[in-house]
């Protein structure tokens, strides 16, 4: 599966150099001019790493990555800083801040695209294999085929897409709202409810029994008023 990269710098240039070179690797970006508006595009797109800037207007890369880092949905989240201080003690803040990794500007953009990959190697590892596994459940994104016991199923384009979020990360609860934005595109206006029917479709070809014997486990977990997670059947 592609991850999302939010890129946070407030010089233009750098900005669409970052953005040139992680898309050319295969990534999808998200961009952000300044910490708020970086903070509020975490909370609206869900990345699956950010690379950050240290000094900025508004609100420092110091100060985003605390932010995100006192929050529960984000405390985990991959955090790469970039800045032009390279003392020691400057480096040493950054990563006791929260910062996952640290480089120091000017950078080759090669080296920060094989830093991003692994550090999502160590944290979403999902993400760069070919085939995604959870439990008897098995999905290849490439020829979109989905196994279960060894079973074929056969999902919809709006189904696969649901359980493919699902499955980046296993025991997460998504609310509607951002399996929306994932799965339909961020500013389509669909019905929370369609969520629900799609994912009431997903569910019943999982758990639909491959001999039309007894059902298989449920591993769909709906969150009342929240949404849904991958879950382990008990």
């Amino acid at each position: 599966m592609s991850a999302t990269i939010l890129i946070v710098d407030d010089e233009p240039a750098q900005l669409e150099l970052l953005r040139y070179n992680l898309e050319k690797a295969g990534f999808e970006t998200v961009q952000a001019d300044n910490g708020r508006r970086a903070i509020d595009l975490v909370e609206d797109t869900d990345p699956d790493l950010v690379v950050l800037d240290w000094m900025m207007p508004e609100a420092s890369g110091i100060d985003v990555c605390r932010e995100l880092r006192a929050r529960a949905t984000t405390r985990l989240l991959p955090i790469i800083m970039l800045s032009a201080r390279g003392e020691e003690g400057d480096r040493a803040l950054g990563l006791d801040t929260g910062a996952d990794d640290y480089i120091t500007k000017p950078f080759s953009p090669r080296e920060l695209v094989s830093r991003v990959k692994a550090l999502l190697r160590r944290a979403r590892p999902s993400l760069l294999q070919d085939v995604m596994q959870f439990e008897d459940l098995v999905l290849n994104p490439d020829t979109m085929r989905v196994e279960r016991d060894g079973n074929r199923i056969h999902l919809g384009p709006k189904e696969f897409r649901l359980l493919s979020v699902l499955m980046e990360r296993p025991e997460r609860v998504f609310s509607r709202e951002q399996l929306l934005d994932k799965v339909w595109g961020h500013g389509i206006y669909v019905e929370d409810r369609t969520v629900d029917v799609h994912m009431s479709r997903l569910r019943r070809a999982l758990n639909k029994s491959a001999d039309g014997g007894t059902a298989r486990r449920d591993i769909i977990r709906t969150v009342r008023g929240t949404g849904y997670s991958l879950t382990r059947p008990n």
